[in-house]
């Protein structure tokens, strides 16, 4: 059965790190496409990070580019977001999916993204 967990959330001050893990199974990993999205309180969910199956297209959100830099292992079936220079902006509950269908995918929205993990949150205060 196709699973996506997500860990590595929690607590974090301003300025520091974290780094996200997505674990994947119950499909051909090296064949997805994997993207990282977030939503906020009050605010409508975003893509965060996208990188297509032979890693040839990796988009990042206007806002983290420079801080957060998404990677995968296929041999392990794993995919990782990380984040550094954290800001209180950044709180939100991410979100790792995979798409089947990389070719019509859109990482500003998860638009045909198939298969989503329950979440992890993230939160930068003081």
């Amino acid at each position: 059965q196709v699973q996506l967990v997500e860990s590595g959330g929690g607590l974090v001050q301003p300025g520091g790190s974290l780094r996200l893990s997505c674990a994947a199974s119950g499909f051909i990993f090296d064949n997805v496409a994997i993207g990282w999205f977030r939503q906020a309180p009050g605010k409508e969910r975003e893509g965060v990070s996208c990188m297509d199956d032979s890693d040839s297209s990796i988009q990042y959100a206007r806002s983290v580019k420079g801080r957060f830099t998404i990677s995968r292992d296929n041999a392990k079936e794993m995919a990782y977001l990380q984040m550094n220079s954290l800001k209180p902006e950044d709180t939100a509950v991410y979100y790792c999916a995979v798409s089947t269908f990389f070719s019509a995918s859109v990482c500003e929205t998860g638009l045909h993204y198939d298969y989503w993990g329950q979440g992890t949150q993230v939160t930068v205060s003081l």
